[in-house]
């Protein structure tokens, strides 16, 4: 069943959402790219004349209610958002009324999920050697599917539009699925297009096929860059793990960023992307700060070879131009990761430049794939959200989709 032939006219449909929206220490949201992400599934339900019952979590509140991550906070901007008005559940296990009074046209949030342990499934309070885990673990998915059982009893319908969670198999994004038929039960229209982006990604490839690779961690990113090697043309490495692979090939790096246990890991990429025919792209000049803050001092040099008492912080000049002349003739980008401390405003350059690479690429017919949390942050950060192909709001899910690796989230629906 897909969501654009499925008639929603007095039907009760809980959505699965990803509305982990960065807030200030107001309360206030500083970035609505995922409610924004989410209204063309949630205003077809509403266009068709059905209700509407939201969950989500938001961050990372261990099981235990938590004021600070209350979607309370934002369920004034979901109304904004919507043009209706917006009833809000304070505890999501118990919502059985306020869903069943519910009529055509209305909306319902619930409570942040992860207020309870049985959203994650994870045992509380019990460390995995504890000998009593594997026992705690079987209770703790039986009450999983209790609480999954719970909520779908509030709806007729189940649309999966998270993707941002799609990699978890957590009560409402996977188990959740099963209290419903195949007729009953769909990715959301956000679900459908960051599926079908990573699909032309990695099905669909026209080159060459140019992945930017950012971040401080080698270490984090080493799935998807081994699976990268057998697809892409060219690898640029960028970020904070510049400095390991500075370091692998006996460079100097001062007090940059650096994984020591993962030099033999940066010197066997290096390898395999030599054995493969990989272009493997990595800075050459760095701008480096004499502390990690934007009004430090800076200076431009080698990247293996800082001084003590400086870290690198962002790409070079000569870096952002070898970036660019390897980015702009691409015919398929996947950005994943910044090249510098973009955060602070001083040390966006060599963001920038990939950025402006990749818009100058896609102008010129390249399909451009922009994703986690960070990649996207830059490219609203510079106004140039709307000049590449595609912006994912997934972050782990992205990466694992790329990495080959089967999505909880996709494969509940398909069942």
């Amino acid at each position: 069943m897909t969501i654009d032939n499925y008639n929603f006219a007095n039907k009760k449909a809980i959505v699965r959402v990803d509305f982990n929206v960065p807030l200030d220490e107001n309360g206030h949201i500083t970035d609505d790219t995922r409610i924004r992400g989410a209204l063309p599934t949630l205003k077809k339900i509403l266009a068709d004349g059905g209700s509407l019952i939201i969950m989500s979590h938001m961050g990372k509140p261990k099981g235990k209610v938590n004021p600070k991550f209350s979607l309370s906070q934002i369920k004034d901007d979901v109304a904004k958002a919507l043009g209706t008005d917006v009833i809000f559940a304070p505890d999501c296990a118990n919502a059985k009324e306020a869903a069943a009074n519910l009529k055509p046209g209305q909306v319902l949030l619930l409570e942040n999920l992860r207020f309870y342990p049985e959203e994650e499934g994870k045992p509380v309070g019990i460390d995995k050697e504890d000998p009593g885990y594997d026992a705690a673990k079987k209770e703790m998915k039986e009450r999983q599917k209790e609480f999954a059982k719970t909520l779908a009893s509030y709806a007729d319908v189940y649309v999966n539009d998270a993707f941002g969670t799609a990699h978890r198999k957590h009560a409402s994004t996977a188990v959740i699925a099963d209290y419903f038929d195949a007729d009953n039960k769909m990715l959301g229209y956000l679900m459908e297009k960051e599926v079908n982006a990573v699909d032309n990604i990695l099905s669909n490839i026209q080159r060459p096929f140019t992945a930017i690779m950012g971040g401080s961690k080698v270490s984090t990113k080493i799935g998807i860059i081994e699976n990268l090697m057998d697809k892409v043309d060219n690898l640029i490495l960028c970020g904070g793990m510049t400095y390991t692979f500075a370091k692998a090939m006996g460079g100097k790096i001062g007090d940059s960023i650096c994984e020591d246990d993962k030099l033999q890991l940066a010197r066997d990429i290096m390898a395999k992307a030599k054995e493969k025919g990989v272009n493997l792209v990595l800075g050459t000049d760095c701008v480096a700060g004499n502390a990690f803050s934007n009004d430090a001092e800076t200076m431009i040099c080698p990247s293996n070879d800082i001084p003590d008492g400086w870290e690198g912080m962002d790409a070079g000049p000569e870096t952002r131009k070898a970036f660019a002349a390897v980015i702009e003739p691409a015919k398929t980008i996947l950005w994943n990761g910044p090249a510098g401390v973009f955060e602070f405003d001083n040390f966006t350059a060599g963001s920038r430049a990939i950025a402006e690479a990749i818009v100058k690429a896609t102008e010129n017919g390249a399909f451009s794939l922009v994703g986690g949390g960070d990649s996207v942050a830059c490219v609203n950060k510079f106004g140039l959200a709307d000049s590449v192909s595609y912006v994912s709001t997934g972050g782990g899910a992205l990466l694992e989709a790329i990495e080959g690796k089967e999505l909880p989230g996709v494969a509940a629906i398909k069942k």
